[in-house]
């Protein structure tokens, strides 16, 4: 499967270049001392991809999308409010049985589990390689934040901050290519 439409390579390198400065943002909540500029840097990076793929999107507003087949913004419209609502519901629950050092690794989660529904929207497998990442990220992070003597958090949004970064370079490889 191969994505069809230039502008969905340029909002891959928007979107996914935000989420990684946001998990990136997520992964300064308490990392190591030493861990900081490192974080730091990479979060400005993100923002410069999330940057030049918002200009790329914008440039090409009026190129065909995806999206623009009743079905596959109809189902990216359930995925998108469903994650929402479950990753919500999933947090709160876990703040409330004061289990918040496991909500990082929640929502990691489930972000990587709408990927998987997303790869027929976008008809994207690389999506699959996206989601088995995020997934897999969730599921180490809380023993390898005990292993590290470090918060989740910080391993979480590291490891989840890299994956939506290289999706979102990969984007930008794909526009340039397309």
């Amino acid at each position: 499967m191969e994505l069809d439409y230039v502008r969905d390579y340029a909002m891959y390198t928007a979107i996914f270049g935000m989420f990684s400065l946001v998990w990136f943002g997520w992964a300064q909540e308490n990392p190591r001392e030493n861990w900081r500029k490192y974080i730091g840097i990479a979060s400005g990076i993100a923002l410069i991809v999330c940057l030049v793929g918002v200009y790329l999107s914008v440039t090409h507003w009026d190129a065909a999308t995806t999206l623009s087949e009743m079905d596959a913004l109809a189902t990216y419209i359930i995925v998108f409010y469903a994650q929402l609502i479950i990753g919500g519901l999933g947090a709160f629950l876990l703040i409330r049985k004061k289990k918040k050092d496991y909500v990082a690794s929640w929502i990691a989660f489930i972000v990587g589990a709408h990927f998987f529904w997303l790869v027929n929207v976008f008809q994207d497998a690389s999506l699959y390689i996206l989601a088995v990442l995020m997934i897999a990220i969730a599921g180490i992070s809380p023993w390898l934040s005990k292993k590290m003597r470090v918060t989740n958090s910080a391993i979480i949004g590291i490891g989840s901050g890299t994956a939506l970064f290289c999706f979102a370079i990969l984007g930008l490889i794909r526009y340039l290519l397309a």
